[in-house]
C-alpha cells in the first residue's frame, strides 16, 4: 500500500518581486505591474492603468490567493479601499475600477464674496459659529474658507498639474513648520525652527549666584512644535485668580533675589499642577527644558530649588494673608458665586512619625493623627478660602471664628448665603451668623414629628446650565430654642423645607434664614452642596491635596485647653449608675404590685420593715448615681495640653497653604476654561468631555513666537487628535484673545490661535 502525503505547491517567486502572501508575488517598474500566483504570470497592467492595478488586486482576494490585507499591504492602500474597490468591481463592472474627477474644493456657497466676508468677521473676533450664522453657511464651511485664505494655502498652485520636485524628510518638515507659522506677528516666509534651543541664559546665572541681579526675565526664542505649549491657555485664568498680583503685595518686598523671579516660581508651579505634578518631587517628571521653553527660560527649576523659594515664602508667615487676599479677588470678579459659600472640613490623615494629636476620620471611619482645614468655596464649587483648623475642633466652632473671615472676603452689608452639613449644627450659631448678616443653609439634626402630607408639594428649579429639578417638598416655620440668649424667650426662627424620601420612608428637613428663595431653589442649593465635596475629590486625584508637601513640625501651645479625656469614662460611670437605678425600680414597682395583689383567697400585711426591705436596691441605686454624678462634676472639662498630651506637635502650616493656595490657583484656572468650553465655544458634548478635553489641550504642544515690534507673543497649538476637539480649542483661543493678557514679567501681549487639521 503506497502512503500519498498532500502538501501544498512551492511558489516560484521571479526575481525582484515582492510577496503577496504565500502563494502570490507581484513586480511594479517603469513598465508597468505585474501579479504572479504559484510563478505563473496571471495579471499585469501598463503605466497609468489604474482600473488594471485595482483589478488585479481585487482578483487575488477573489482568488483566495492573498488576504486582504496582504493585497492591501503590497498595493500600498487600507483593507477598507480594497474592499471599496470589490464592492464597486461587483456593482458595475471595471469601469467602475477607474478613478473619476473629484468636483470642486470648496462648497457651491463659498464664493469669493463669502470667503471675503467670512474673512472679514473673523478679523473682528466673532466666533465661527456666529459667522456661520451671518453668512448662511455651516461651521465646517467657515473653518474650511478660513484654511483657503491663509499664506500656506494661497502660496501654492491649486491648477498646477506639475509634481513637485523631491525632498527630504527634514526638508519637508522645515518647510511644513515654516508654512503652519503662517499669519499673525510672524513676518511672511519666516521659518521657525522644530524644538530651537532656548537662548542661552549662563550669564545671567552666574550674576543671580553672586546676588547682581534681581531676577532673570522671561526671553522667548521663536520654537515651533514646543512641548508643553498648550500651558499658556492658563495665563488668562491664572491672572484672573489673583495669585501673581497678591504674591507681589505680599511677598514682593522680601522675597530674595536669585535667577528665578516670584512671577516664575508660581507659574512653574501652577503649570506642573495643571499637569497633575503639584508637589515639588514632581518636577522630575517633567522635562525641565520643555518646561523652561513656556517659562521664557533655559530650563525650569528643580526639586531643590523649588523647596528653598518656597521655604522663603514660609519664613514669612503671610500665607493666611495671601490666600484671604486672594479670596477678595475672587469674589470681587465673581459676585454672583460668591452670593453663596459653602464651608466644610478636611480631614488629612497623617502617616509619619510625629506625635500629632488623633480625630476621627471619615475616609477611615476611626481616630488617626490628622490635620483638620476648614474650606470655603463659593456655589460652583469653586475653593476660595482655606483656614487650618485646631485639633479635634468642630465645624460650628470653626464656623463661628470665620464670620469675620467670612465678611472680609464678601465685604460689608452683603448678604450670603452659607451652607454646610449636620457637623455645624447649632441654633445659637444660626442666630451668631443671622446678627452678623449671613443666612444659614444645612439640614436639621435630630427627629422631629413628619410634616403632614397634605402640605407636601411639588416645586422646580431651573439651574445655571439650563436643567430642571422636580421636587416634592412642604414649605414649614420652626422655632429653635437657643438656651439663654438675650432673645425673645430663647427662640430662634427659621424656615423649613422638608423633602419627602419614599426610598427610606421618612421626612428630612432643610432649614434655612433666607425667605424670598424659593422651595425648589433652597432644596437644589443644600443639594450643591456636593461641589464641594466633588472638589475634595478631584483634587486627590489630580492636585496632590492630601500629600504632606513638608513634614516639618513644631510645638503644640501646652497651655492650650483640650477636653479632658477623664471626663468620657466618668460621664459613661454616671450613665451606668442611672441604668442601674432604673432596674432597682423596675423591681421595687414589681414586688410592691405582688405584695399589694396577694393570690385569692391569702392575705399580705405591709409592714415599714418590709417596704424599707424592698426600697433597699434603690436606695442603694440611688446613692450609686449621686456618688458618680458627684465624682463627674468634680473632674474638669478641659485641661492644659501639657498635662494631656505632653510633647504634642503640630505640622508646619505656612508651607501647607502655600501650596494650597497655588492648587486654588490651578483648580480655579482649569475651572474658568472649562466653563468657557461649555457655555461659550457651542461644544456639543462639553457636559462630558469639558475637563478631559482642558487638560489634553494643556499637555498639547505648539508654536511659541515672540513678536518683540508689536509685544506680542503668538502661541500657535497644533492640532487636537480629533477635529471637533481643534474646533472647541479655537473657539477658546478667540475667547482668550480678548482678555489681552501679558505674559507675567514682560510687556508681551499673548495671542492664541490653533493649527487647522490637514
Amino acid at each position: 500500500m503506497t502512503v500519498m502525503t498532500t502538501q501544498p505547491p512551492l511558489p516560484l517567486i521571479p526575481t525582484g518581486a515582492t510577496e503577496i502572501g504565500a502563494a502570490a508575488a507581484m513586480i511594479e517598474d517603469h513598465d508597468g505591474g505585474r501579479v504572479f500566483v504559484h510563478g505563473n504570470l496571471s495579471f499585469a497592467w501598463d503605466t497609468g492603468d489604474i482600473a488594471g492595478r485595482r483589478f488585479a488586486a481585487v482578483s487575488l482576494m477573489r482568488i483566495k490567493a492573498a488576504t486582504q490585507v496582504q493585497v492591501a499591504a503590497a498595493f500600498g492602500t487600507s483593507p477598507l479601499t480594497v474592499w471599496r474597490w470589490a464592492q464597486a468591481l461587483s456593482e458595475a463592472g471595471v469601469s467602475a475600477l477607474v478613478p473619476q474627477r473629484t468636483g470642486p474644493r470648496r462648497g457651491s456657497k463659498l464664493t469669493t464674496e463669502v470667503i471675503a466676508t467670512i474673512a472679514r468677521l473673523r478679523g473682528q473676533g466673532l466666533s465661527l459659529r456666529v459667522i456661520g450664522e451671518r453668512v448662511a453657511v455651516s461651521e465646517a464651511s467657515v473653518r474650511r474658507a478660513l484654511s483657503d485664505t491663509e499664506p500656506e494655502k494661497s502660496g501654492s498652485a491649486a491648477g498646477s498639474d506639475a509634481s513637485p520636485e523631491p525632498q527630504t524628510e527634514s526638508e519637508a518638515e522645515t518647510e511644513s513648520v515654516a508654512a503652519e507659522v503662517g499669519p499673525g506677528p510672524v513676518s511672511k516666509g519666516q521659518q521657525v525652527p522644530v524644538l530651537a534651543d532656548p537662548v542661552d541664559r549662563d550669564g545671567e546665572r552666574v550674576l543671580a549666584a553672586f546676588g547682581l541681579i534681581p531676577y532673570a526675565a522671561p526671553v522667548f526664542a521663536a520654537c515651533a512644535r514646543a512641548p508643553l505649549a498648550g500651558l499658556m491657555l492658563a495665563l488668562p485664568g491664572l491672572s484672573a485668580t489673583g495669585l501673581l498680583e497678591t504674591a507681589h503685595a505680599g511677598y514682593g518686598a522680601t522675597f530674595p533675589n536669585g535667577f528665578y523671579s516670584l512671577d516664575t516660581m508660581l507659574c512653574e508651579a501652577v503649570f506642573r499642577a495643571l499637569l497633575g505634578e503639584s508637589r515639588a518631587e514632581g518636577a522630575t517628571r517633567i522635562d525641565p527644558v520643555a518646561l523652561g521653553r513656556v517659562l521664557g527660560l533655559d530650563r525650569a527649576p528643580e526639586v531643590k530649588t523649588i523647596r528653598r523659594k518656597i521655604g522663603f515664602l514660609a519664613e514669612a508667615g503671610r500665607a493666611g494673608d495671601w490666600i484671604t487676599a486672594m479670596a477678595i479677588v475672587h469674589a470681587a470678579a465673581r459676585p454672583e458665586q460668591t452670593a453663596v459659600l459653602y464651608v466644610d472640613g478636611h480631614v488629612r490623615a497623617y502617616q509619619g512619625t510625629r506625635k500629632v494629636a488623633k480625630t476621627h476620620v471619615p475616609r477611615l471611619k476611626f481616630p488617626a493623627p490628622a490635620t483638620v482645614e476648614t474650606w470655603i468655596a463659593d456655589a460652583g464649587g469653586d475653593p476660595i478660602l482655606v483656614v487650618p483648623a485646631e485639633p479635634a475642633a468642630s465645624l460650628a466652632s470653626e464656623l463661628r471664628r470665620l464670620i469675620p473671615d467670612l465678611r472680609a472676603v464678601v465685604g460689608d452689608g452683603r448678604a450670603v448665603l452659607v451652607g454646610f452639613d449636620r457637623g455645624g449644627w447649632s441654633p445659637g450659631l444660626f442666630a451668631d451668623l443671622h446678627a452678623a448678616g449671613f443666612d444659614t443653609l444645612t439640614w436639621r439634626k435630630g427627629t422631629i414629628d413628619d410634616i403632614d402630607q397634605d402640605k407636601f408639594a411639588e416645586h422646580t428649579h431651573t439651574d445655571e446650565a439650563g436643567r430642571t429639578h422636580t421636587f416634592t417638598l412642604a414649605d414649614t416655620d420652626t422655632e429653635l430654642d437657643i438656651g439663654d440668649r438675650p432673645r425673645a424667650g430663647g427662640r430662634f426662627a427659621m424656615r423649613q423645607i422638608s423633602v419627602a424620601d419614599p426610598a427610606r420612608s421618612r421626612q428630612m428637613h432643610i432649614l434655612t434664614t433666607r425667605r424670598d428663595l424659593t422651595p425648589g431653589e433652597i432644596r437644589w442649593r443644600m443639594g450643591a452642596r456636593w461641589r464641594q465635596e466633588n472638589y475634595f475629590r478631584y483634587a486627590r486625584m489630580h492636585l496632590h491635596l492630601d500629600s504632606h508637601d513638608t513634614y516639618r513640625a513644631s510645638d503644640d501651645d501646652p497651655t492650650r485647653m483640650v477636653p479632658n479625656p477623664a471626663k468620657k469614662p466618668a460621664y459613661q460611670r454616671v450613665e451606668n449608675a442611672r441604668r442601674g437605678l432604673r432596674r432597682a425600680e423596675i423591681d421595687r414597682d414589681t414586688a410592691l404590685l405582688s405584695a399589694h395583689s396577694p393570690t385569692p383567697g391569702t392575705s399580705t400585711i405591709l409592714t415599714n420593715r418590709a417596704l424599707a426591705e424592698i426600697n433597699t436596691d434603690v436606695h442603694a441605686a440611688e446613692a450609686a448615681l449621686d456618688a458618680a454624678t458627684e465624682t463627674h462634676r468634680a473632674i474638669p472639662a478641659r485641661l492644659p495640653l501639657s498635662q494631656v498630651h505632653p510633647g504634642q506637635q503640630v505640622l508646619d502650616t505656612e508651607t501647607k497653604l502655600i501650596h494650597h493656595a497655588i492648587r486654588i490657583a490651578a483648580f480655579n484656572t482649569a475651572q474658568s476654561l472649562t466653563r468657557a468650553i461649555t457655555t461659550d465655544t457651542g461644544y456639543a458634548r462639553a457636559d462630558d468631555e469639558a475637563h478631559t478635553l482642558i487638560r489634553t489641550a494643556l499637555a498639547g504642544s505648539g508654536d511659541i513666537i515672540p513678536e518683540p515690534a508689536t509685544d506680542t507673543l503668538h502661541i500657535r497649538l497644533d492640532p487636537l487628535p480629533a477635529p471637533r476637539h481643534t474646533a472647541a480649542i479655537d473657539e477658546l483661543c478667540q475667547l482668550l484673545n480678548d482678555t489681552h493678557t501679558r505674559y507675567p514679567g514682560t510687556t508681551l501681549t499673548l495671542h492664541y490661535s490653533t493649527k487647522p487639521h490637514r
